[in-house]
C-alpha cells in the first residue's frame, strides 16, 4: 500500500478563471462610473426647479426702509454722543487735576504765611479763593455737561430699542417667509430627483434580485452601484429636513427594511442548512457545487454546514459538526484524499466510488 498523505486545501479557481473575474469586476466599476457621469450630465443640465432667496427679499420694505434709516440715524447720533462724552469727560479729569493742584498750592500758602485776625479780609486771600472757586464752578459745568450727554445717551439708547424690537419682529416674519419658500424649494427638488432615482431603484433592486448571478452580472452590478450612487449623492442630501424628522424616519424605514432582508436571508440561510443536513451525507456531497465545497474548504471551513474546522487532523475523515465526508481513498492507490476532488491527486484517477482501503 501506497503512503497515505492528506490533502492540503486550496482553491479550485483556475488562474485564469480568477483574472478574468477579477476583470469582470473592473468592467462592472467603470461601467458604473460612465452611468455615474452621464447621469450627473444629465441633472445638471436640467432645469432647475426654484431659486433660493436671501432674507433680505421677503422683508416688507414699505415698513422696515424707514425704521432702517431711523436706527441709522440714531447709531450716527449715538457714535457722536459717545465721541462728545468722551471729550466731557478728558476735559473734566484735566479741569479737576487743576483744582486740585490750585487747592492745595493754596493752602499750603495760607499756612506758610503769618495771618492777622484779620486775614480772611487780607485782598491776595481774597483774590486768590474767588480764583479756586471760579476752577470749581468750571469743574461744576463740565459735570453738568457730561450729565446732559448721559441723558441724551439714555434717550437715545431706548429709541434704538424700541426700533430694534420693529426690526427684529419684520425680521423675523421674513424668516417665516422664507422659510416656507426654502421647504417649497426642497421639496419640489426632492420630488424632482425621486422621481428620477425612482426608477432607477426599482430596476436595481428587480437585477439584484433576479440577474446578479447571470452570465451579465458586471452590467448587473454595474447599474446596481449607479442606482446606489443615484441614491445617496443624487437624493438622499436633498430630503427635506423639517426639523431632521423625515430624514430621521427615512433613516429608519431604511434600517428596518435592510433589517427585515437580513433577518430573513439568515433565516432562510439556518432552514436551508437544517435541511441539508437532515439528507445524508453522500446525498449533500453530490448537490453540493465543487467550486463552492473547494472554496469553504480553502477557508477550513466544512463544506456542507460552513463550521470552522482544522483539515490538518489527519484522523479527520468526516465533518463532527454535520457528518459529512470530508476525505475517503483513492479506488486505484489506496492514499488518502479530499472527498470533495474530481481525481486523486497521487494517480490522477477519476475519484468514482470511494472504498475503504
Amino acid at each position: 500500500m501506497k503512503m497515505k498523505w492528506q490533502a492540503r486545501p486550496s482553491h479550485s479557481s483556475r488562474m485564469p478563471e480568477r483574472w478574468f473575474r477579477r476583470a469582470l469586476w473592473l468592467v462592472a466599476i467603470v461601467f458604473a462610473l460612465f452611468l455615474i457621469g452621464l447621469g450627473g450630465k444629465i441633472i445638471g443640465e436640467l432645469p432647475t426647479v426654484g431659486q433660493y432667496k436671501v432674507l433680505h427679499d421677503y422683508i416688507d420694505h414699505g415698513r422696515f426702509d424707514p425704521l432702517e434709516k431711523e436706527r441709522q440715524a440714531i447709531v450716527k447720533q449715538q457714535n457722536a454722543l459717545g465721541e462728545a462724552m468722551e471729550q466731557a469727560r478728558l476735559a473734566l479729569d484735566k479741569q479737576q487735576a487743576q483744582t486740585q493742584k490750585e487747592q492745595e498750592r493754596f493752602d499750603n500758602w495760607l499756612a506758610a504765611r503769618a495771618v492777622t485776625e484779620q486775614s480772611s479780609q487780607n485782598p491776595e486771600v481774597i483774590r486768590q479763593t474767588l480764583a479756586l472757586d471760579g476752577l470749581k464752578n468750571k469743574e461744576q459745568q463740565l459735570q453738568q455737561k457730561i450729565d446732559a450727554l448721559s441723558q441724551q445717551q439714555l434717550d437715545s439708547n431706548q429709541r434704538h430699542s424700541r426700533i430694534q424690537e420693529q426690526i427684529d419682529l419684520l425680521e423675523q416674519e421674513a424668516q417665516e417667509r422664507k422659510t416656507a419658500d426654502d421647504r417649497r424649494i426642497e421639496l419640489k427638488t426632492f420630488l424632482y430627483r425621486l422621481a428620477l432615482t425612482l426608477p432607477l431603484l426599482t430596476i436595481a433592486g428587480y437585477l439584484f434580485a433576479k440577474q446578479r448571478q447571470s452570465r451579465w452580472w458586471p452590467f448587473v452590478w454595474g447599474f446596481i452601484y449607479f442606482a446606489l450612487f443615484a441614491f445617496f449623492v443624487e437624493l438622499v442630501p436633498y430630503l427635506p429636513s423639517y426639523g431632521g424628522y423625515v430624514r430621521y424616519l427615512v433613516g429608519i424605514v431604511i434600517t428596518v427594511l435592510a433589517g427585515r432582508y437580513a433577518i430573513t436571508a439568515m433565516n432562510r440561510y439556518l432552514e436551508r442548512k437544517k435541511a441539508e443536513e437532515a439528507l445524508p451525507g453522500n446525498q449533500r456531497q453530490q448537490q453540493m457545487s465543487y467550486d463552492a465545497a473547494q472554496l469553504r474548504i480553502s477557508k477550513s471551513i466544512c463544506p456542507g454546514c460552513e463550521r470552522q474546522l482544522n483539515y490538518q487532523q489527519p484522523d479527520m475523515d468526516y465533518c463532527p459538526h454535520c457528518g459529512i465526508n470530508l476525505f475517503d481513498y483513492c479506488n486505484h492507490c489506496k492514499i488518502r484524499k479530499s472527498a470533495f476532488n474530481r481525481y486523486c491527486a497521487g494517480c490522477g484517477h477519476p475519484a468514482g466510488q470511494p472504498e475503504a482501503p
